[in-house]
């Protein structure tokens, strides 16, 4: 057929579990990194969660087995239904595994409440899957049903007489779907413990074969202990030292635990029948507003304004939260944004999240002392913004229309004034700033080079954070602002791309930087715009003369695959670079700066919580952590001396 034809022979009809294989990244969010292949223990974990929810089911135990690339999760619930299904001629089993949008939670009638809507998870996860096995109690018997790929490998079998009843669903994930298969046991031990933070009464279990270890997660305070837990990794006292919590079950259940701290961001974990909503939704949107009018109304009826104009960030500055919805009856009209259902968009579910978050006017009633102090927290937060602004608008009076006036002496900037064609890189040292000065496209790419290892933002206070030149400049030379002042819009690169040595040194300055980037530019980086930049740790040049060929390796595990593929090393000269200082501007180019031919990692946020645990142990005033994970890991780690 002639190029540019079209017609019907060129429509593609993908049946069964195709689209799934086809375009995984719909599913479960992409295959790249860690997120995805945890959100398959995610979807098996919530049916079995769902059994709970429902009365059926009180004890979940899953279990990463040695290999680190598979897992079971099983739980006692009713078990997945084995009999022939009346229309389709096949068992249930096989059909709820084999079949998108097949399942049980499209009605009431056998689940009141569910985190499964649309009836595609374990299918999903079935058809990604190199290997899964599926074994049901049920009906005084045990029966078992393989697959692979999301095809049956044969007929479902009844293997015998039993007399438990749950299921039982064990998978490993495919590699011709997922870069990596390696399960990470804290983020599975972080997932099981989310789930059973959110229901009192649920036992889960976490059998960690990898270590030979097992531990019980059971939680009969629910998201109380949720709370206090966060606050506890964090090293956040409550202000007042109160925790508060509110809850109601009069058709929607809303329970909502929260405190303020001394910390600057604020955070909101927000859930629907058990589903993490990461972007939000109504009912965050009806808790917010609910806490803005009782403390507004507070302040009001007691005079405590004392001139000064409270927002809604005001009032939510250093405030954490957990909030969890559970939506009964017709579950199938609940509506997420997406498979993944990172955001509720149910505008029904705000009325009833907002008034019972303005009762807690009558708690504040009841403790004085702590609404007091809640509310000089506000009131200070409102004055630091107002002079944050007004300190702002006086620079921009300075400056006049050309920002670029106020900019460190340091930075050599690109001639190009549109973020979307600009990027800035960050480099360590004068050295690596002089190469990549030299080395870049002057038109689109700026450069600036800080001055060794910058604060650790996780372990320093706010005060001198702001008084570190190298954080100032990097910050003046973003544009933005940073905090809650920043404004994206203002951002004068689309690309921030952190650039080190690629070393232990360098690892550990971009870490700082990622730490910063984190606790005071986060919009920046959940738009997508911080990088890290890959450089090479070997040149390996073959042959010689005209035949000379140079292959740029990232890794020593990298150089040793070349060298075994190559064999003949008689023409063979290895460079090690110690640094990007040691590399001519022209290599430096060819290997890191040029958009054809480099290396960028984009760093995104999956989880905040978990981040922001991560910092603290790694980096923050509590060592105790850090030399535990010293202790676990130190026989992974050759020293370069």
């Amino acid at each position: 057929m002639a190029k540019g034809s079209y017609s019907a022979v060129d429509i593609e009809v993908l049946e069964g579990l195709e689209p799934v294989r086809k375009r995984p990244g719909m599913y479960i969010g992409g295959t790249d990194g860690h997120q995805g292949l945890h959100h398959l223990v995610k979807e098996i974990l919530d049916n079995a969660v769902d059994e709970a929810m429902n009365g059926h089911a009180d004890t979940i135990t899953v279990t990463l087995h040695k290999d680190g690339e598979s897992v079971t999760i099983e739980d006692n619930g009713r078990g997945i239904p084995v009999d022939i299904h009346p229309k389709f001629k096949k068992p249930a089993l096989e059909i709820i595994l084999t079949t998108l949008h097949a399942g049980g939670k499209f009605s009431d009638h056998n689940y009141v409440t569910a985190g499964g809507l649309h009836g595609v998870g374990a299918s999903v996860v079935n058809a990604l899957s190199e290997k899964l096995e599926a074994i049901v109690c049920r009906d005084g018997f045990e029966w078992k049903q393989t697959f692979s790929r999301g095809k049956t490998d044969g007929p479902i079998k009844k293997l015998g007489a039993s007399r438990k009843k749950g299921t039982k669903i064990f998978f490993r994930p495919d590699p011709e779907i997922f870069k990596t298969i390696e399960f990470s046991a804290s983020r599975v031990e972080k997932i099981i413990e989310e789930k059973s933070f959110l229901y009192k009464g649920l036992k889960i279990v976490f059998k960690n074969q990898k270590d030979d270890t097992e531990k019980t997660f059971f939680y009969p305070d629910g998201i109380k202990s949720f709370l206090k837990s966060t606050l506890e990794s964090e090293n956040q006292p409550p202000i007042g030292g109160e925790c508060f919590d509110l809850d109601r079950a009069n058709g929607i259940k809303i329970e909502v635990a929260f405190c303020w701290t001394e910390a600057t961001q604020e955070r909101i974990l927000s859930y629907v029948n058990g589903i993490h909503t990461k972007g939000g939704g109504t009912h965050e949107d009806g808790f917010k507003s609910g806490l803005a009018k009782a403390l507004r109304n507070y302040i009001s009826v007691h005079n405590l304004a004392k001139g000064v104009k409270l927002t809604g960030e005001d009032i939510r500055e250093g405030l954490v939260a957990i909030l969890s919805v559970s939506v009964p009856g017709a579950v199938s009209q609940l509506q997420f944004q997406g498979q993944t259902k990172d955001r509720l968009n149910n505008p029904e579910i705000e009325s009833p999240v907002d008034a019972l978050t303005r009762t807690f006017e009558n708690i504040l009633n009841s403790k004085p002392s702590v609404a007091n102090a809640l509310v000089e927290r506000i009131t200070l937060a409102a004055k630091a913004r107002a002079a944050a602004r007004s300190a702002s608008a006086s620079v921009s009076r300075k400056v006049g229309i050309s920002h670029r006036l106020n900019l460190p002496g340091k930075l050599a900037d690109c001639s190009s004034t549109k973020p979307d064609n600009s990027e800035l890189f960050i480099v360590e040292g004068d050295s690596a700033g002089g190469s990549a000065k030299q080395g870049r496209d002057r038109a689109t790419q700026a450069v600036l080079p800080l001055r060794g290892k910058i604060l650790n933002s996780v372990a320093t206070s706010n005060q001198k954070i702001a008084e570190n030149k190298e954080l100032v400049d990097l910050v003046s030379a973003l544009g933005c602002g940073q905090g809650k002042d920043i404004r994206l819009d203002k951002l004068r690169y689309s690309k921030v791309i952190i650039l080190t040595d690629a070393d232990a040194d360098g690892m550990h300055i971009s870490a700082l930087l990622m730490a910063f980037f984190f606790r005071f530019l986060r919009p920046l980086v959940e738009a997508g715009n911080l990088y890290i930049g890959i450089s090479p740790l070997y040149r390996l040049k073959f042959g010689s003369g005209s035949k000379e060929e140079d292959v740029w390796v990232y890794s020593d595990e990298e150089k040793e695959k070349v060298l075994k593929e190559r064999g003949n090393r008689s023409k063979l000269h290895i460079t090690r670079f110690k640094g990007l200082g040691e590399m001519n501007p022209d290599t430096l180019w060819e290997t890191t700066l040029n958009p054809r031919s480099r290396k960028l990692l984009q760093i995104t946020i999956d989880e905040v919580a978990e981040v922001e645990s991560m910092l603290e142990s790694l980096m923050g005033k509590d060592s105790s952590d850090r030399y535990r994970m010293i202790q676990e890991n130190a026989h992974r780690i050759e020293v370069d001396v």
